[in-house]
């Protein structure tokens, strides 16, 4: 404990946290891209892909819940680091167009909040299928039809599409300054991970806002 307490009680130490976290859960965005594309391979390949998620039965919640500590971790750590270098900087610039920030970086902690957000939401609506009475009419084996059903209404598509252009925000800044913050620093790999970050962030939004826009067009159902 109080080794922690070392590491992450300085800048240094609590820059590289929130950097290794957001890789990890970067990791993860990526990983639950792949699956939920299935949805294009049509029903019988996503609803297995669901069931062989399900039948990991208490590894699954396990996981669930690890990545939600990492992500309130992440979170957390961004918002002590934001409130500290506010309090370091008290004086706003008097002309922000000078600042040499993007706004995507401006905004990581309101970008990251909205998120903490959307996952409460998404998990209300798909896992514990309590946000939406389209959703809960279909059985639960059928997670095909959830989504379908759950992105048949445009406030929730419209939603879902906001949280995804969030997260590419995020992503877009985040990537290419983690390794910054844990002092991998080259010239030429600056030019590798200066592209990853946009990369990454188109991928995920073009990839995850793709469902709910299909549904809505009518090309899955």
């Amino acid at each position: 404990m109080a080794l922690c307490d070392r590491i992450i009680g300085n800048g240094v130490g609590a820059k590289a946290v929130v950097a290794i976290t957001g890789l990890m859960l970067t990791g993860f965005v990526m990983a639950h891209l792949s699956g939920n594309l299935l949805v294009f391979a049509g029903p019988e390949a996503f609803n297995k892909y669901a069931a062989g998620l399900k039948s990991l039965g208490g590894i699954l919640w396990v996981a669930r819940l690890g990545l939600l500590g990492i992500f309130i971790l992440h979170l957390g750590l961004a918002i002590r680091l934001n409130l500290e270098n506010k309090a370091a900087r008290p004086q706003k610039y008097v002309n922000e167009a000078t600042m040499e920030a993007t706004f995507a970086s401006r905004y990581m902690v309101q970008t990251g909040l909205l998120l903490f957000a959307f996952i409460i939401y998404h998990l209300a609506h798909y896992t514990f299928r309590v946000a939406s009475d389209d959703v809960n009419a279909v059985p639960a084996e059928d997670v095909y039809g959830m989504v379908i059903a759950g992105f048949s209404n445009p406030i929730v598509s419209g939603f879902y599409v906001l949280a995804m252009a969030a997260l590419a925000m995020h992503l877009k800044h985040g990537v290419s300054s983690a390794f910054q913050s844990l002092g991998i620093y080259h010239p030429n790999l600056n030019v590798v991970t200066q592209k990853l970050g946009p990369i990454i962030a188109a991928i995920v939004f073009v990839g995850f806002a793709s469902i709910p826009v299909s549904v809505l067009m009518g090309c899955i159902k």
